[in-house]
């Protein structure tokens, strides 16, 4: 005999039903524990079970003093290779390949970041096929589109090539162009394969934190080499994105 399934996963099945269906939209707020308590005949622990599953899902918020509501959800991002182009383009309108993807105004793009010098550990100095040890720009940002964190980066660069120069100021981020258009600053052009490798993995407590989603909510973790003239001049391991607000796209020509 099968077994029943427990009363909070039912709870939390009609309400994930509810809020995909639309019935309950982006904003509206969960009925109240006493509207669930009458209709389930359930005690006030087994309601909060079952929004914390719907929490932990990224499917509803709790505020203080506002109670439960559906979470909004961004609007989806497409990612695909040529997204690049917006960086190695003319920056007449400021941009770049984040932007783009996101379809926002440069007045709505925003970025935290912190810098720091650092000498490369065996991973990273692999990816850029430098001697461990090699000094190293450490670039950690939060990417907001229109407020809201959608993408985490850490962005590595060679002390060689940026030491001493404006793109090693922090203060001079965002800049059109992203890091394409800091390396042609300093007359490196990247002309080579942009290689960027993806997974898909949960999220660590720091990029639940820094991302606002919930601990269900799988990323996208891509690791990303920029090369010039056959040398990597940049190395993003990883750049992380939520997986419920992007969408991969490939385009192969055969």
């Amino acid at each position: 005999m099968a077994e029943r399934e427990p009363a909070y996963e039912r709870i939390a099945d009609e309400l994930r039903q509810k809020i995909r269906s639309g019935d309950l939209a982006p904003g509206a707020r969960l009925p109240s524990h006493r509207l669930i308590a009458e209709e389930y005949g359930v005690s006030d622990i087994t309601i909060r079970q079952a929004i914390d599953l719907l929490r932990t899902e990224g499917l509803v918020e709790t505020k203080r003093g506002s109670g439960t509501s559906v979470r909004s959800r961004p609007p989806i991002r497409r990612l695909s290779m040529d997204r690049y182009l917006a960086d190695k383009g003319s920056q007449a309108v400021p941009q770049t390949s984040f932007t783009r993807d996101q379809g926002i105004a440069w007045s709505q793009y925003r970025l935290d970041k912190r810098f720091e010098w650092i000498q490369a550990d065996e991973r990273l100095a692999g990816l850029f096929d430098v001697p461990v040890g090699t000094r190293v720009l450490e670039r950690r940002f939060v990417f907001y589109a229109s407020g809201v964190p959608s993408q985490l980066s850490r962005s590595c660069l060679l002390a060689r090539d940026v030491e001493g120069t404006p793109v090693a100021d922090p203060h001079n981020e965002p800049w059109p162009g992203g890091n394409i258009g800091q390396l042609r600053s300093l007359g490196i052009e990247v002309d080579g394969d942009i290689v960027e490798e993806t997974s898909v993995r949960m999220p660590t407590r720091e990029e639940m934190d820094l991302l606002d989603i919930g601990s269900g909510t799988p990323v996208f973790s891509i690791t990303r080499l920029m090369s010039s003239h056959g040398r990597v001049v940049e190395v993003a391991d990883p750049i992380v994105i939520p997986g419920d607000r992007a969408v991969r796209v490939d385009r192969i020509s055969i």
